[in-house]
């Protein structure tokens, strides 16, 4: 059925005929949602009130823009609305019962991150960007970047998203915020020196290898022996020597090999080994980790992110195991 169909029987109600037209958007909606939030929960949640907005509102959409960007209009307000509010997550205390945290080099400000699921990403990358785009997609949901990103003041956010990651034009993006065209051009030049402050480190970094190409196989494949053996050395021997360490909501950052050497030895010395399960989150290799007990059942600790060069491992995020349901992984495993 063509687009003028079915939006002339959704305007008059026809929820069949809104699903139809808004399905294709639902996911690529949710990547935004998560870009502007940081929180994988807090990003469904934005993208299910978007689409209620949406279905509430679709009487009074006259078509002046097209429907994809007023459905992103719709998100980046609820969005910013939702960075208003005082619901975000909270940092936590250390959570390895036996295990001394040594000293952090610095504490992090984004509790909220949670990683986002390569699984729920089909049909939401690879959509067709606008000519404004200059971040590459891959990239722009790198765990690197989506930090960077929550560290800017909101509407610098909203901006550089709308402008850099999704191409849409500066005319397009002052109707969506309802602002001028001259203040979209400012937040953006404030947005990316803000990013590029944030991001300066990581941007003289290697590129990682292909995903899942024979050499990240092969990496990966040496960072689960190591860790899974509880071998403290043959692990700081696979990162680099400034490696990053964070594990959000523990506020805990631990930056170089030294650093990491303390954190990894105390866990491991603790006598705490897992089991590893591979996923993937925001484009990278990723883990769900599941600490062996006594009585054989192992329970689901937490999920961590490898951040990879060319050879070695540049970053290492540790989620809780909260979000292990959002990857379809159990919340524990069963005896072998």
């Amino acid at each position: 059925m063509v687009a003028g169909d079915l939006l002339s029987r959704a305007r008059a109600g026809d929820g069949d005929a809104f699903r139809e037209l808004t399905e294709p958007h639902h996911r690529e909606l949710l990547v935004h949602c998560y870009r502007m939030l940081g929180s994988f929960h807090d990003a469904e949640d934005a993208a299910q009130d978007t689409l209620l907005a949406a279905w509430q509102g679709i009487g009074g959409y006259e078509g002046r823009a097209a429907l994809r960007t007023w459905l992103y209009r719709i998100a980046t307000n609820r969005c910013l609305n939702a960075r208003r509010s005082a619901g975000r997550r909270l940092r936590r205390e250390w959570d390895m019962p036996g295990v001394e945290p040594p000293e952090p080099t610095g504490f992090g400000e984004v509790p909220w991150l949670e990683p986002f699921p390569d699984s729920v990403l089909e049909g939401a990358v690879g959509v067709p960007l606008g000519p404004e785009a200059r971040v590459e997609q891959s990239e722009s949901l790198s765990l690197a970047f989506v930090t960077a990103l929550q560290l800017l003041p909101p509407r610098q956010l909203a901006v550089l998203i709308l402008r850099d990651v999704l191409g849409f034009r500066a005319i397009e993006v002052a109707d969506m915020l309802d602002s001028t065209v001259d203040s979209v051009t400012s937040a953006l030049k404030r947005a990316r020196a803000g990013l590029k402050r944030h991001r300066s480190q990581s941007e003289e970094r290697e590129p990682a290898p292909g995903p899942n190409s024979a050499s990240e196989q092969a990496l990966v494949a040496e960072f689960v022996r190591a860790y899974e053996s509880g071998d403290p050395d043959a692990l700081v021997a696979l990162l680099t020597d400034d490696v990053f360490i964070s594990m959000p909501p523990i506020p805990f950052e631990y930056q170089g090999r030294d650093a990491a050497i303390r954190l990894f030895a105390g866990i491991f010395g603790s006598g705490r080994r897992v089991d590893l399960v591979p996923t993937r989150a925001n484009g990278q290799p990723a883990f769900g980790a599941y600490l062996r007990a006594p009585t054989g059942i192992r329970h689901g600790s937490g999920l961590f992110v490898l951040t990879l060069t060319v050879e070695r491992i540049c970053a290492f995020t540790r989620f809780d195991s909260s979000v292990l349901p959002s990857f379809g992984l159990p919340r524990s495993l069963p005896s072998r």
